[in-house]
């Protein structure tokens, strides 16, 4: 059973926060990026967490990320492990999406994040993500990222922000029994 538990819009907005309806609930969340487009041009687009009773959204997180590409004129289709994108054991924002247009109206991001079991008190918890978007080196580029936030407390906020400035756009939230 799949079920939509909330939808947030962006209007120029610096984050949008998930900080309800994250429990033991379902055991996985899928929170699906609708026509994600930043205010500043060259930004990156990610998330962080915070566990149960935290704040500052600042969880360890350990992943890895590779990227596929295909520039407009042809010249560059590459599939690439980008190291400098990975964390380890970093409290940083995980980076999904890079180097984003603002540019072109029409460009943007779209794509979905799984974070598995996050009420889980013994496990660490999961998470898989792709995105796709038109990047500012006019090219399509598709991100891969998983890895695991390294606590053992629940987690109960999700934060998606950009590296720099505002952005608008869609992001819905959906339960996986």
């Amino acid at each position: 059973d799949v079920v939509l538990l909330s939808s947030q819009t962006a209007s120029d907005s610096s984050s949008l926060d998930f900080t309800s309806g994250i429990t033991s609930t379902y055991g996985e969340y899928i929170f699906k990026f609708y026509n994600i487009h930043p205010e500043t041009d060259d930004v990156n687009f990610g998330f962080q967490v915070n566990a149960s009773g935290q704040s500052g959204y600042n969880e360890t997180i350990t992943s890895s990320t590779f990227r596929t590409y295909h520039a407009e004129d042809d010249s560059t289709p590459y599939l690439v492990y980008f190291e400098n994108t990975d964390q380890d054991q970093d409290t940083g924002r995980q980076m999904l999406a890079f180097s984003l247009d603002a540019s072109l109206a029409q460009s943007n991001t779209a794509g979905e994040f799984h974070l598995f079991n996050p009420a889980s008190t013994t496990y660490v918890k999961h998470f898989i993500a792709q995105t796709n978007d038109k990047t500012n080196n006019v090219r399509s580029e598709s991100q891969f990222t998983a890895g695991y936030i390294n606590v053992t407390a629940a987690i109960t906020n999700v934060q998606f922000t950009m590296s720099s400035g505002n952005f608008n756009g869609k992001i819905k939230m959906w339960g996986v029994k």
